[in-house]
């Protein structure tokens, strides 16, 4: 067990590595932001980008996770015909969907309620759209033959080239929000670019009729379930400008961002949780396998959310060159990024809840779980954001993605019944708690920096007490810790 964990672990290092390396360099974005763009602004970026994750999901139309699932059992076809069906189809209906964006500008500009001398980013966001589409199965099936490397590399130069381009059209040319849109087109083209050999050596115009229509059959289930995910995720921008304005979309981006550290946990995970855990399925402690996997996931992300939750404000308030990270006018939102985070720990939870229902293939409850999440979000900003403004949004975020975890585990068990480690998790939550009301007795003092750390070394001293560490991990730990240690330099 302990070596498919490695292989996991590895996989999400090499994914996690070009993705806490590339969001970091994204993280850069929001200092810019925050100090060349006006919260106004900064807010009519967040409103775009919100729509543009909603149409991502329709450009997409569950094409990505029925490409997983018979590309890796090969049912029906070729291997190049499980490639290239989902890619044309994808390429066709990106390029109508892009086509009608592009050629409507102006009326789809007065349509979302932008300034209309901004009409040119919704002719951007066209681009990005397809170019992004075009490279949804390239990149799925790096993933799917364990090219993590290659997957890693390119998506990090797509920050990489975002990030740069960013900085000289913000920064130099002053260009706005325009500069912003302008370089995520130049990006997506380019990691298109990137892929174009996996392209080519993959492609076949042996278009299979069959499988298509059992890809749409698997994945077009999907595809509600898809949308109400991003409800979830990016719906309380819309309604919070609806209800406020444009400055406090903005100041609440900023600070929805800046739980970016526990969202790397996450995302990286991601990455490599989907293509393992349809390899490992099979396997005769495959059930054992995903519920340790679960619990030293939820230690991790555990531990993200201490540490970043102590020492976010100091963080924010570094100068640089005469600028704080984030510039002052945003610190009003700092309180959201402990409940933001929180969120993302419980969607940790539902993705390693999920996989009884993708290797059942039980995805016609998905929309089930996820439309009732973000019911629940979108009840709960509307009563909320009136009352409490931004923290009313960033709570029912939280909510939404709590409904989440508990609905995904809950439809998972009835086909998939895995027996998770709750005694293990309910120790890690206790020990959570236990150090956060310490942080809350103690008052700011010259050496809070110095009670912080020690807060986390007590943290890990309460898993001790609590007997969390099983005799053979903290062996296996102190091999590890030995073959390091006794490496020749």
């Amino acid at each position: 067990m302990i070596d498919k964990i490695a292989r996991l672990s590895k996989d999400t290092l090499i994914y996690g590595t070009s993705t806490v390396l590339g969001r970091l360099l994204n993280f850069l974005l929001v200092p810019i932001y925050t100090n060349f763009l006006s919260p106004s602004d900064y807010g009519i970026t967040a409103y775009v980008y919100s729509l543009i994750a909603f149409l991502n999901v329709l450009y997409n139309y569950g094409m990505e996770s029925a490409y997983f699932r018979y590309s890796s059992s090969q049912e029906i076809g070729t291997p190049k015909q499980n490639f290239s069906t989902p890619f044309i189809s994808i390429a066709a209906t990106s390029f109508i969907f892009s086509g009608i964006l592009i050629s409507l500008t102006t009326p789809i500009t007065e349509a979302v309620n932008i300034p209309l001398h901004y009409s040119s980013i919704i002719l951007y966001s066209g681009l990005i759209l397809f170019f992004d589409a075009l490279a949804i199965v390239p990149f799925a099936l790096l993933r799917q033959a364990n090219k993590a490397k290659l997957f890693a590399t390119i998506k990090f130069l797509n920050i990489v080239i975002n990030v740069s381009l960013n900085i000289l059209l913000l920064v130099k040319y002053e260009m706005g929000i325009e500069g912003i849109f302008i370089s995520g087109t130049i990006a997506s083209l380019i990691t298109f670019i990137f892929l174009l050999p996996t392209i080519l050596r993959n492609l076949t115009f042996n278009f299979s009729g069959e499988l298509y229509k059992t890809l749409l059959k698997f994945g077009l289930p999907s595809l509600p379930a898809g949308f109400a995910l991003m409800i979830i995720q990016v719906i309380d921008r819309p309604i919070l400008r609806a209800l406020t304005d444009n400055a406090s979309v903005g100041i609440y981006q900023a600070n929805y961002k800046l739980g970016i550290f526990m969202m790397l946990v996450v995302s990286m995970f991601d990455y490599a949780w989907k293509p393992f855990f349809f390899a490992r399925a099979k396997d005769d402690n495959a059930k054992e396998l995903f519920a340790r996997i679960t619990t030293y996931f939820f230690l991790l992300m555990s531990f993200v959310l201490l540490v970043i939750t102590f020492f976010i404000e100091d963080i924010v308030k570094i100068q640089i060159s005469g600028r704080f990270i984030i510039h002052p006018d945003y610190w009003v939102g700092l309180n959201i990024i402990p409940i933001i985070m929180l969120g993302y720990l419980f969607y940790g939870l539902s993705l390693t809840f999920s996989a009884g229902i993708y290797l059942e293939k039980k995805t016609i409850y998905l929309p089930i779980i996820t439309f009732t999440a973000a019911a629940v979000n979108v009840v709960m900003n509307f009563l909320l954001i009136p009352a409490i403004g931004i923290t009313g949004a960033a709570i029912a975020t939280l909510t939404s993605y709590l409904t989440m975890s508990v609905l995904m585990y809950f439809y998972s068990q009835k086909f998939y019944k895995i027996n998770y480690e709750f005694i293990r998790i309910l120790k890690v939550t206790f020990a959570v708690a236990l150090t956060f009301i310490l942080f809350s007795i103690f008052p700011p003092t010259d050496y809070h920096l110095i009670v912080k750390v020690l807060l986390i070394v007590v943290f890990v001293i309460l898993l001790y007490l609590f007997k969390f560490f099983r005799k053979g991990e903290i062996n296996r730990l102190k091999q590890l810790l030995s073959s390091f240690g006794n490496k020749k330099p």
